[in-house]
């Protein structure tokens, strides 16, 4: 394989700036749109591959365990896939999602705009389903009710992820402190 510099690559946001525009359907009914009834503090957008990836369902399992936390911290938590209605409604049921709200049909368009990698299908998983063709890997942003960005990570496969229980504790510190965000110089270097 040769480097490729006409390659498409992922967006690359920058903490202090605006984050682009997201606007899905929850399995709850209703949208979540970004800016709308945010978190006092924060949104936390947790993209997830879908309702094929084990990882992603344990992972969402233990966002959920700390979702009472979250929320006593001001922070609205959101999961989203590209999945489509009935598959994001079975990774809710499979995480027994009460805190977390499941987002689904997002545009790989979007997901590229928030910097997220795309993978193509590898077919069935270990737990079964069958990959879809296209899908995103895992991204974490914390937004501010501004629509800023606070905190972003991104994976190019679904190991290896900040852990819940870690960002929480950041969340606090962050609030308590008045800890800005980092990461946003741009010039150059």
């Amino acid at each position: 394989m040769t480097f490729n510099p006409d390659a498409i690559t992922p967006a690359v946001l920058m903490p202090r700036q605006h984050v682009p525009a997201l606007d899905v359907p929850l399995v709850s009914g209703g949208r979540y749109t970004l800016g709308q009834n945010p978190g006092e503090n924060f949104d936390l957008i947790v993209f997830y591959r879908g309702l094929h990836c084990p990882v992603c369902a344990k992972y969402l399992m233990e966002l959920e365990r700390l979702a009472d936390q979250y929320a006593a911290r001001g922070v609205r938590i959101v999961a989203i896939s590209s999945d489509g209605e009935d598959r994001a409604r079975k990774m809710a049921e499979k995480v027994g999602a009460k805190g977390t709200e499941f987002g689904y049909g997002l545009g790989l368009d979007t997901a590229r705009r928030w910097g997220l990698f795309i993978s193509a299908s590898r077919g069935t998983t270990s737990v079964g389903l069958e990959e879809p063709a296209l899908f995103s890997e895992p991204g974490v942003f914390l937004v501010r009710p501004d629509g800023t960005l606070f905190y972003g990570s991104v994976q190019t496969m679904p190991f290896a992820r900040p852990p819940f229980d870690d960002l929480l504790g950041a969340v606090g510190f962050a609030l308590d402190k008045n800890y800005p965000a980092r990461g946003e110089y741009g010039g150059a270097v």
